[in-house]
């Protein structure tokens, strides 16, 4: 077990940010205590959240991982978050190597949950939990290394039991983190992070960002679900289990909203299960009916939901549309970058994250196209619950220099999309996983990888749609023509401007980006770095005042209501929720104190999209 050092770290105070939110001092030392997993949970008295104050240094190198320091560190930081922000505590730059610490106990009253009071194989098993570090992760417990990971995005889970301390003793853990951002030569999947932030690029999140939990489970624990519901009322559910081995029983029940049970199964482990229910309410942007589920294997307990709803592509009266249950579903919300001011990837609080999401519902928006980021799961929660479509992308490698990924690097980022749809594809509100934005880390010479990802995403996940390409630089794959065009709209259009492609009428005519409109707000809503605001003339269009934003932006409406009218326009994303850091071109500021939409006109625009879509299906 490693040492105590005997100097005290420097202690935790949260370091005012260039810009604060509503909810910046609500943030506290103890932050998102939620349960952090709404698709696999356990009882209440079976996890244990690891998120406050920890210690922190910065490593030398990545040699220092051979030689782990003695904790406490030297100062105190909040976890999670990014070390680039005030809520940090550290709010430091340009730090590639990283050591953080924290000392817990594991609750005595584990040994009484069901399965407990014993060692080995007999007992229960102790799990650590890391929803995401950002972007490769060394792990230790009491001197002994558990684990490694790399993926700035995806959770990873290590069985720690035979490396704790149990009967309340206290135990230490100590994470070396490394995240190069867009340093060369390192390409990897980092979306809008750069060291160099301008104007589209932010700056970058570094460190142990998402949730840390640890979690009681029986020897014999269930380790993940996969989960689909059809419009038709067919469920198929994997119940994977922590061994792998197809022969423990389990039984499945599926509960209404006012805890009915509706159906029930029993088969085992590791297996696909089928079973109906009759005739469900369906999940729809309208109506977002989700049903609850049991799922028991021996002593473990987990639970989970599920939302009825088919998503496909079909011919509609001659037009290639997307279907929601067997019926086209005009898609329009915004693109969603999730950055923020205070916490830049982390959301304040649960609160301020849904924030956002309530804002785009009462606009009437029915979708969200969360760009180039993967956010913790409580977020596709709120959409399944909101009633908001999901096109997820994946995030992006940087080219900007030019440089094209090496095999090695396109075969992680291939491994990272991939864990990415495992670890989402139980979510009802995702329609659409997209793997390339606009040609970033694309391979677009030697081959077209696109085509080969688009068949392995379909065979993973059969249950969605897959936009290759949002953009630029379309090959042909995918089951969308995607366009990005600013300010107007060519969306499913007999016209088009490059980089985009001509509409393809074998695939769905959607409009990936537009709008993007830009207005200069007040000082006390600017993000006040220089740099950032030398680039605001670099947005789309900028307008003087909110009259003129607001009339340009009935405008862009009446011009893609038109095509959804005449041509094959089948949904579109308007850039963008909310500013972010140079670009003012949200619908809100970036603080999310200043609304720039009249709420009123964007309703009845966003409606009217929606009637013209209805009266083509006639």
């Amino acid at each position: 077990m490693l040492t105590t050092c005997a100097a005290s770290p420097t202690p935790y105070q949260l370091l005012a940010p260039l810009l604060d939110t509503p909810w910046t001092e609500q943030i506290g030392t103890a932050p998102w205590l939620q349960h952090p997993r709404p698709q696999l949970r356990r009882g209440d008295d079976a996890w244990q959240s690891l998120n406050g104050i920890w210690t922190f240094q910065p490593g030398l190198d990545a040699d220092t991982v051979t030689g782990p320091p003695a904790a406490p560190l030297a100062q105190e930081v909040l976890v999670p978050s990014c070390i680039e922000s005030g809520v940090s505590g550290v709010m430091a730059s340009g730090v590639t190597h990283m050591w953080f610490a924290t000392a817990f106990a594991v609750p005595t009253a584990w040994d009484a949950l069901p399965g407990g009071g014993g060692d080995g194989d007999g007992g229960r098993r102790v799990l650590l939990h890391f929803d995401a570090v950002d972007y490769e992760a060394t792990v230790w417990v009491n001197g002994d290394e558990v684990g490694f990971h790399r993926g700035g995005y995806d959770r990873f889970t290590l069985d720690v039991t035979d490396n704790v301390v149990a009967g309340g003793g206290e135990n230490e853990l100590l994470v070396f983190v490394f995240d190069p951002t867009d340093e060369a030569p390192y390409n990897i999947p980092n979306g809008k992070q750069t060291r160099q932030p301008s104007h589209i690029w932010y700056t970058p999140c570094s460190g142990i960002w998402q949730t840390v939990w640890l979690e009681s489970v029986p020897s014999s624990y269930i380790a993940g679900l996969d989960i689909t519901a059809g419009m038709d009322g067919d469920v198929t559910i994997a119940i994977h289990s922590a061994t792998g081995t197809p022969s423990t029983p389990v039984e499945v029940a599926l509960h209404d909203g006012g805890g009915v049970v509706v159906a029930s199964h029993q088969g085992v482990s590791d297996e696909v299960l089928a079973f109906s229910v009759p005739a469900p309410a369906l999940w729809t942007p309208d109506s977002p009916s989700l049903y609850n589920i049991m799922v028991t294997m021996g002593d473990d307990v987990v639970r989970s939901y599920t939302g009825f709803r088919t998503v496909s592509a079909a011919s509609v009266n001659g037009v290639q549309r997307p279907l929601l249950n067997g019926e086209f579903v005009f898609q329009f919300g915004t693109l969603d970058q999730g950055f923020w001011p205070d916490g830049i990837y982390v959301p304040p609080t649960l609160n301020a994250m849904v924030f956002d999401l309530q804002l785009l519902k009462s606009l009437g928006m029915n979708m969200v196209r969360k760009h180039i980021k993967v956010e913790p799961d409580l977020f596709y929660e709120a959409c399944d619950r909101l009633g908001l479509l999901v096109v997820q992308d994946m995030p992006s490698m940087h080219t900007s220099s030019g440089a094209v990924p090496d095999g090695a690097q396109q075969a992680e980022f291939e491994r990272q999309l991939e864990r990415l749809v495992a670890q989402h594809k139980s979510f009802p509100s995702i329609v659409t996983w997209v793997i390339y934005n606009e040609g970033w880390g694309q391979i677009r010479d030697a081959y077209h990888p696109e085509v080969g990802i688009t068949a392995r995403v379909r065979e993973m996940d059969p249950t969605r749609l897959v936009d290759a390409t949002t953009g630029w630089f379309d090959h042909g794959a995918g089951d969308f023509s995607d366009n990005h065009h600013y300010a107007e709209p060519q969306c499913g259009t007999p016209f088009y401007s490059l980089p985009s492609s001509p509409y393809d009428s074998a695939r769905i005519g959607f409009q990936g980006e537009f709008g993007g409109l830009g207005h200069r707000p007040a000082p006390q809503h600017l993000w006040p770095v220089q740099a950032a605001i030398d680039t605001i003339p670099q947005t789309y269009e900028v307008h003087a005042d909110l009259e003129s934003f607001n009339y340009r932006s009935h405008m862009l409406f009446s011009q893609l209501r038109d095509q959804v009218a005449l041509f094959a326009c089948s949904g579109a994303v308007w850039t963008q929720t909310t500013d972010v850091e140079g670009e003012v071109n949200g619908l809100v500021t970036y603080d999310r104190r200043f609304l720039r939409v009249n709420a009123t006109q964007w309703r009845a625009d966003i409606q009217a999209l929606y009637a013209a879509a209805a009266e083509r299906t006639r």
